[in-house]
């Protein structure tokens, strides 16, 4: 619970989801102008969408995975038809929106404006905002004020039209009742299964339908053609490494970001909550109440037991297994009320009870960590790890692009490479296309690693590219041995084929005999068979049931019970099931949380729905219309994408 309320807090994710949105801001003005002619890919009631805008959307979206999945993120996710297509469908929404606001004279007020912001908690200092705090948070994005405030105005504006229409839908009580029956049916089934293994004995696989299989599936049994590799990193962590900084330079940056060493004032706390949010009837806040003041009497009698009545009666599902315990924390991390109550407690003193948004609070301070200011010496390691950062930030450019000529100019060989840079050869396994696991650090970059089996690294055994695989650092790789591929004798897999045939044919057998067997039942037939106990399914994903057969215990028809289904599983066994009974669903008078659940999502599907035909009404009104071959061309035709080595013309023996 205090996890959410550290973490979570709805204005925070709003002002980090504005200041990361996959959209460059080009300016409201520039949304309606027409750039016109063949730079663009779509226009929206004659505004253009031009490549330029589009390319730099797909790099900022490359950019935010890139921040989000680390080494799992693969720029070849955004490089589909698919992808380019979704992105320029956002764009296309993003401009109809816009231009209907702007036509219908919708915009977000300096009111709003300022709210919103002057509301961020990382934006303040003692509660309250603080410009320097503000302006810090945009240089670190590289927004501008105005940019990131016209910017903003605009989302909220977008924001405020699409609720207008998708927090207005309406779901008939009749409907939802309908959904909610359906939804919260449960059947009382039990289950026999026909295992393929029950078989065995009636299947005899040949050595001609072995070899049969071989010949026909040769593929299966190739040993696919491995490499193994060499490769250089030039990386601007590599560079910060062969930087040195001076102690002046250290005592400059010091005295010049003096605030940057003062540590706050941090407290550890406990708590006991007893859930109470703000919506809730005044007789459940009366009982909350009346149930946080009994355990204070508790905590008043044996001040001792606090984490014992915190373990047995909070709420708090993060903090209450553990005796309450939040942790160290300075001021701004909490709601204001439970702050307040916090730092002005003594040291293993108890509050009185407290209320926030959550509910009703006991506290216990459990520790103080003082401010205090970090000394030069006590800085020193970090100022010039950072000094070095900066430092080598700045020469990567101008190095990266030195290293990309060397290994291309020089491309029999990185070691021209290696020592101008100063970086060491680092050798991997050998791996195929498939198994890259030997590959170590190439397998994460699909550029590099396709660029590894291209003729010209195979055949000619020369560098690859230099390739950014992630921000500031560039890998360079060259084939050093190849392996061809060859076939598997049949001597050497015919037990695996004769298995492989085996299971297919005693699968075969298993969904004859179970399709019989469920059509006499069906019928009405009595059969001796090993049911299990019954069990209760319902049509929520369940732990031990696949979806597959919840679909076909559901479209079982239950007119007369028993009932029967039936279905092969993918590991070849029959399972017929048995349905008893059927209880219709209902909602459990007005508080039950299912039927919550269901009603709010028939309304989120109703908003869906009713925002996906206004846009369908806006587009028609205003006039889409998308250069398709253009968005086939791709997204590097303005500018080469970041994770991009120049194009140049490959290179030949004279």
């Amino acid at each position: 619970m205090f996890d959410a309320i550290r973490n979570n807090k709805r204005i925070v994710q709003v002002f980090l989801a504005l200041i990361t949105l996959p959209f460059v801001f080009w300016g409201v003005d520039s949304y309606f102008r027409s750039s016109g002619g063949a730079s663009e890919v779509a226009s929206v009631g004659g505004s253009s969408i031009s490549r330029q805008e589009f390319s730099q959307t797909m790099r900022d979206q490359q950019e935010r995975l890139r921040g989000q999945l680390g080494r799992e993120f693969n720029p070849a996710m955004l490089e589909t038809p698919e992808a380019r297509q979704a992105m320029l469908d956002s764009l296309v929404t993003q401009r109809l929106l816009l231009l209907h606001a702007t036509k219908s004279g919708l915009t977000a007020s300096d009111a709003q404006l300022i709210e919103v912001i002057g509301s961020i908690p990382a934006l303040q200092e003692d509660g309250k905002f603080s410009k320097r705090r503000y302006e810090q948070a945009l240089r670190a994005q590289g927004l501008t004020q105005a940019g990131f405030e016209a910017k903003l105005r605009q989302d909220l504006t977008l924001q405020q039209l699409v609720q207008a229409v998708s927090d207005t839908a309406v779901v008939s009580n009749a409907a939802a009742e309908r959904v909610i029956a359906i939804q919260l049916e449960e059947r009382q089934v039990s289950e026999a299964a026909i295992r393929p293994e029950q078989y065995a004995a009636q299947v005899r696989i040949s050595a001609e339908a072995v070899k049969e299989y071989y010949e026909k599936n040769r593929k299966q049994f190739e040993i696919p053609q491995q490499i193994r590799a060499e490769f250089v990193v030039l990386s601007r962590e590599v560079l910060a490494d062969q930087t040195t900084v001076s102690a002046d330079e250290i005592r400059s940056a010091y005295e010049k970001n003096a605030r940057n060493y003062v540590a706050q004032e941090e407290r550890r706390a406990s708590h006991i909550l007893i859930q109470s949010p703000a919506d809730a009837t005044e007789a459940d806040q009366k009982a909350a109440r009346a149930r946080i003041d009994a355990i204070l009497q508790q905590v008043k009698k044996n001040p001792a037991d606090f984490a014992k009545l915190a373990r047995e009666h909070s709420q708090d599902p993060g903090s209450g297994p553990k005796g309450g315990d939040l942790g160290f924390f300075p001021r701004g991390a909490m709601v204001k009320s439970f702050e307040e109550a916090v730092f002005s407690l003594k040291e293993n003193q108890v509050s009185d009870v407290v209320r926030s948004e959550f509910g009703y609070h006991l506290i216990r301070l459990t520790g103080i960590r003082p401010g205090k200011v970090r000394s030069l010496e006590e800085a020193r390691d970090s100022i010039a790890a950072e000094l070095k950062l900066q430092a080598a930030g700045r020469k990567f450019a101008e190095a990266a692009e030195a290293f990309s000529n060397t290994v291309y100019e020089q491309a029999d060989s990185l070691k021209p490479a290696a020592e101008k840079f100063k970086l060491p050869i680092r050798q991997t396994g050998f791996f195929d296309q498939v198994n890259r696991a030997a590959a170590g650090p190439l397998a994460s970059n699909d550029k590099l690693f396709t660029a590894l089996f291209s003729d010209d690294a195979l055949k000619n055994k020369r560098n690859t590219d230099a390739i950014e695989v992630a921000p500031n650092t560039l890998v360079a790789a060259r084939v050093l041995e190849l392996r061809p591929a060859e076939l598997r004798a049949l001597e050497s897999v015919r037990t695996e084929i004769e298995k492989k045939l085996l299971a297919e044919e005693t699968a075969r057998l298993a969904l004859k005999d179970g399709e019989a067997k469920l059509a006499r039942l069906n019928k009405g037939e009595a059969l001796a068979l090993a049911w299990g106990q019954p069990q209760t399914v319902v049509r929520q994903p369940m732990r031990g049931l696949a979806p597959q057969a919840q679909r076909a215990i559901f479209q079982a028809p239950v007119d007369k019970l028993p009932a029967y289904a039936g279905m092969q599983l993918p590991n070849g066994v029959y399972v017929l099931y048995r349905i008893l009974q059927v209880s219709a669903g209902a909602a459990k008078g007005e508080g039950d949380p299912r039927a919550k659940a269901q009603r709010a999502q028939l309304a989120q599907m109703a908003g869906a729905e009713d925002f996906n035909a206004y846009l369908a009404a806006l587009r028609q009104r205003y006039g889409v219309k998308i250069d398709k071959a253009a968005l086939a061309r791709g997204d590097g035709e303005d500018a080469p994408a970041p994770d991009s080595a120049p194009v140049r013309p490959r290179r030949g023996k004279l």
